[in-house]
């Protein structure tokens, strides 16, 4: 069984710290491999700058670099909106029986947890690395979800904080700011050549 971890988000756009948490992930946890799950436009809210689906999936693929340790799936694309991430998991569970997935997610996710779509089920299910967030506190997790969480479903690594936000990056290119090194060089060209978060 390949133990894949999954990395779920808008990415809008990915950046240089979606990539390093994705790089740590594979080199200092039992991660053969990190699948970013890119999350479709949500239809009961605001659309704003939220880039279409298509475009937000090649940045990731770009910045990929057809490296074997990432992959991108349109999972979410396929499934009933709004997505939930129990339903996203069972499908991914039926179509890649061979690996075994974990969830990758930063603690101020753990924290709201326990108000996910049966949450219980993922929990009993499947297992969660967690990565540190600036701002957010273990210690501050529900006890109804605290008293779920073992050694077999859970794992806080010690990753480094990278306080690097896409809400920022697209203001700032809003601005007329040159960001080139917040991204993956394709990235930030595909980003420039389409005049994306220019408005």
């Amino acid at each position: 069984m390949k133990h894949t971890g999954l990395f779920f988000g808008s990415f809008n756009p990915v950046h240089i710290g979606h990539m390093a948490i994705a790089n740590y992930m594979v080199e200092y946890t039992t991660l053969d491999q990190v699948w970013f799950v890119v999350s479709p436009h949500n239809p009961l809210k605001k659309k704003t700058s939220l880039l279409s689906d298509y475009h937000r999936l090649e940045l990731v693929r770009l910045s990929l670099r057809d490296d074997p340790r990432f992959r991108v799936t349109n999972i979410e694309f396929k499934l009933p909106q709004p997505s939930y991430t129990i339903d996203t998991l069972t499908r991914l569970e039926e179509k890649y029986p061979t690996h075994n997935f974990s969830l990758i997610m930063g603690a101020d996710n753990l924290i709201t947890l326990h108000k996910w779509k049966n949450f219980e089920q993922i929990l009993d299910r499947w297992s969660l690395i967690v990565y540190p967030r600036k701002g957010s506190d273990t210690a501050d997790i529900p006890e109804n979800l605290k008293s779920r969480l073992s050694p077999e479903n859970y794992t806080l690594v010690r990753a480094p904080q990278i306080e690097i936000s896409s809400t920022a990056l697209r203001k700032a290119i809003r601005e007329g700011r040159d960001m080139r090194f917040f991204f993956p060089e394709p990235v930030y060209q595909y980003v420039r050549d389409m005049h994306f978060y220019e408005k």
